[in-house]
């Protein structure tokens, strides 16, 4: 290891912003940098520290900019790295190796760091800069048309200038805050950059048929108020649109303005000119990411920017890097469609060949670009199923194994991962090939988070983790799916035996199972298994000790030791009487009210042993337990349907409190939301639940996995146009196959994502019963529907289960001292004794 310089003898690098390439950069300086040759100054005019774009998608709905935090980006306890959110790079004094900043601050520099990105380009239509016209690039952007669209309400129309990439994650954003959104593309087809006219069409279909408009073929002439806050869209072929507001996603452009302001060489379409070293016109400073024309051509992809960012780092320590060339390769999902595209996808190369399999019944585009003699890839695009992507992106310019019809054939050549040279790259984004994959395996990285650890692969879009799967399997490691230390089966394997052998105790499946006494692992998880394959009572016998606190008690522990109660509201209906004895329980018990997300009353601040007595008075009014504490059924969320609305197709209501009366109480290995929509226009948000349901002129649409959280994710959809009936049916299967198959707090998107063959294998199982069990998990539904008992008036009508709730054993009319509110403000909020507490908000004041 080199020594570290002495402070005095540092140089200074200044980073001109701090997006992803930005961040890349300094984290490649540091690690690299073993003698702290550099100190590091980075000046980011956004307020903060570097996030995902590539991911801003993503932020629609959590609204956590943290979420998208990149690691490590605040550079905590590096005395070398100095961060200045809201602080922007004025001008640059070439002269004297300055940098004037927007604080009036002057920065000395011995290397200056260009990473400003680009910004959106907006064509020059007549009324593009009136209000409610935006731009999609950053966090901000999408907090102001969060704003203008909730002031338009549910169903208005939002439009989408650009079909691109950028242009469909826009119009998904506007649909996830629901709007219907509009498409113009002027080119003949969506994607026209990654897809042709082939893979275009089957797209346009897909995104139409999951409510998109799309207009391709014209632009746009002109925008015009049109009062009461709406605009008007005049087109090309003089049709028009009213709209509530206009995103503009028409292509993007690099950031060198501070860099043409001090006379630094640019392109004649833009970008900063650099060598392949990175290197400026000026020999002090280097340029990055998608402001640098590498050789006069600018790259817009996070790939290529994070090694222009590698090249500079090593050239700042005395290294030789060269931009080696950029993969612009590129796989999404949008609006729960597969997109791929790599290599030459659209066929330029002379003399190349083209093979395609176009299944329009099934959605599916796929297209393989071969040399004129047919073994060598050169590219593809695959739409409506990109599960081939990862293996067939690093054999581009390489000798194909097979027949290129048979490896995008549905019955054709499975590539396996054993086909690709140990210098195939892998992960494009972090340049990591298959020989340094191998390499951590055989040193011991026995599973993907390993993998990720060692290597960076996968840890950025995520495309190739399918490949770290297979070179896995390949290596010949074997991925334990052991449940714990108590049980070498996992999850679903135990289930099976459960419901096999007929074992109804934990404590003799692991004395025949299992070994040691269980942990906080096994023992839950044991609890669900049973409570999911019988309808005893989750406090019978030794079941009582397996579960968590939530499940023992029957209700959500709280921050100060109270609970909180949450009575079931079918399809979020109630009667006034129903209404009148929650106030009335409130009023009594002195609790804090609360209307939560899924359209029930949460009830919070009641002690343990004022349980019983809460649940007394709502049994009594007929309300049950709504299951707010188990992994279990929470809600079926539902608009008002065609029973009110004049737009409902379908009585959603109706088939809400249907479906949450007929699914109430079922254990699952995570909790499960459901909701009913009556029209597109998805006011009860089914495309984010578990299960989904909307309505159509012709019966329902039923999509499924769709999740919120920390990874949100849409439902797919499973089958279209049921009637109530077969839906129920259907879903029936859906869950059942989900409870037996699934891990230990697994959602059913990740569980999806991880079935082999994906949604055409759920299909099958569901919808064709393929495996031939649809019978045994009806059956097994209809068991559960038949033996539901409410848990709240079950505990009732059960002394010895009622001696559970008190606070203290030997003093079980006592209350615990501990537990204290304050009531000073317009909330009732919990004091944690010995904690400083803050002030409760004063909404408005």
């Amino acid at each position: 290891m080199n020594p570290t310089v002495d402070p005095t003898q540092r140089k200074t690098a200044v980073v001109v912003g701090h997006g992803m390439v930005g961040h890349r950069f300094v984290e490649a300086l540091r690690s690299r940098d073993e003698a702290d040759q550099w100190q590091i100054v980075i000046l980011s005019e956004e307020q903060l520290p570097a996030y995902d774009r590539v991911g801003l998608s993503s932020y629609v709905g959590s609204w956590d900019a943290s979420l998208l935090a990149l690691p490590g980006n605040e550079y905590a306890g590096d005395a070398l790295v100095e961060l200045r959110l809201g602080q922007r790079a004025e001008n640059i004094d070439r002269a004297a190796r300055k940098v004037v900043t927007s604080a009036g601050d002057t920065i000395a520099y011995d290397a200056l760091v260009l990473a400003t990105g680009s910004y959106a380009f907006v064509p020059p239509v007549p009324g593009h800069d009136l209000d409610g016209c935006f731009v999609y690039r950053t966090i901000e952007d999408l907090d102001g048309i969060r704003a203008s669209a909730e002031a338009a309400g549910p169903g208005a129309v939002g439009v989408v200038i650009g079909g691109g990439l950028l242009g469909l994650e826009a119009a998904n954003a506007l649909r996830l805050l629901g709007m219907t959104p509009h498409v113009v593309e002027f080119n003949d087809r969506l994607m026209p950059a990654q897809v042709d006219a082939g893979g275009g069409a089957i797209l346009e279909r897909l995104v139409t048929d999951l409510g998109l408009n799309v207009h391709t073929g014209v632009g746009t002439q002109a925008i015009e108020e049109a009062g009461e806050g709406k605009l008007k869209l005049t087109l090309s072929d003089e049709s028009t649109i009213d709209a509530s507001l206009v995103v503009f996603s028409a292509g993007i452009r690099p950031r060198d303005q501070i860099a043409r302001d001090a006379g630094i060489e640019v392109g004649p379409r833009g970008g900063i000119i650099t060598d392949l070293g990175l290197q400026t016109s000026d020999p002090n400073i280097w340029a990055i990411g998608e402001c640098a024309a590498v050789e006069g051509v600018c790259y817009g992809l996070v790939a290529p920017g994070y090694s222009t960012a590698e090249v500079v780092a090593d050239r700042l320590l005395g290294g030789a890097g060269e931009f080696p060339g950029a993969d612009m390769s590129t796989k999404l999902k949008l609006l729960g469609v597969d997109v791929a595209s790599f290599g030459d996808a659209h066929g330029t190369t002379e003399g190349a060949l083209s093979v395609v399999l176009h299944d329009a019944a099934k959605g599916t585009y796929a297209k393989l670009v071969v040399s004129d003699d047919a073994q060598i890839l050169l590219g593809g695009i695959l739409v409506g199923d990109a599960s081939a992507y990862s293996a067939l992106r690093p054999l581009v310019g390489r000798p194909l194994p097979a027949d290129p019809a048979s490896l995008i054939s549905p019955a054709g050549a499975e590539l396996g991962a054993d086909a690709l040279p140990d210098d195939a790259q892998i992960c494009s984004c972090n340049n990591v090939s298959k020989g340094a994959i191998c390499g951590a395996i055989a040193d011991g990285a026995c599973d993907v988070p390993a993998i990720k650890s060692c290597t960076n692969a996968g840890t950025s879009c995520g495309g190739c983790v399918p490949m770290l799967k297979k070179l896995l399997e390949q290596s010949g490691v074997e991925v334990s799916k052991s449940l714990c230390e108590h049980f070498t089966q996992s999850r679903a394997e135990l289930f099976q035996i459960v419901q096999v052998t007929g074992i109804r105790t934990f404590s003799g499946l692991i004395a025949k199972y299992g070994k040691g006494t269980g942990c906080d692992i096994c023992k839950p998880t044991v609890a669900s298994i049973l409570a999911s394959t019988s309808s005893d009572h989750i406090l019978d016998g030794e079941q009582a000790a397996l579960q968590d606190t939530n499940d023992h008690f029957l209700a959500n522990l709280q921050k100060n030791g109270t609970y909180s109660v949450v009575p079931r509201m079918p399809g979020g209906e109630v009667t006034a009487e129903q209404l009148i004895t929650i106030g009335e329980v409130a009023k009594e018990f002195g609790l804090y009210v609360k209307v939560t997300g899924g359209q029930r009353i949460d009830l919070f601040g009641a002690r343990v042993e004022q349980l019983p007595q809460i649940w007394q008075r709502l049994v009594d009014a007929g309300m049950e337990s709504g299951h707010a504490y188990g992994k279990s059924l929470r809600t079926v969320k539902s608009c008002v349907g065609s029973t009110w609305c004049r737009y409902g197709q379908q009585d959603s209501v109706g088939m809400a409190v249907l479906l949450e009366k007929r699914y109430r109480g079922l254990r699952s290995p995570h909790k499960l939301k459901l909701a009913v929509s009556g029209c597109a226009r998805e006011c009860a948000e089914a495309r984010g639940k578990d299960v989904g349901v909307i309505a159509t002129e012709n019966g329902w649409n039923l999509y499924v996995g769709g999740n919120g959280g920390l990874t949100p994710k849409h439902a797919v959809l499973l089958a279209g146009e049921l009637d109530d009936e077969t839906l129920i049916k259907y879903i029936d299967r859906y869950l059942m196959f989900y409870i037996r198959t699934a891990d230990r707090l697994q959602r059913t998107a990740p569980w999806q994502e991880a079935l082999e063959g994906g949604m055409d294998y759920l299909k099958a199982v569901v919808c064709e019963d393929s495996l031939g069990i649809a019978d045994e998990l009806e059956a097994a539904m209809s068991k559960h529907v038949d033996g539901y008992k409410d848990e709240w008036a079950a505990v009732l009508e059960d002394e010895e289960k009622l001696s559970r709730f008190v606070s203290f054993v030997n003093a079980p009319e006592e209350a615990d001292p501990t537990i204290s509110f304050d009531d000073s403000g317009e909330r009732k909020v919990p004091v944690l004794l010995g904690v400083p507490q803050m002030p409760a908000a004063t909404h408005g004041k």
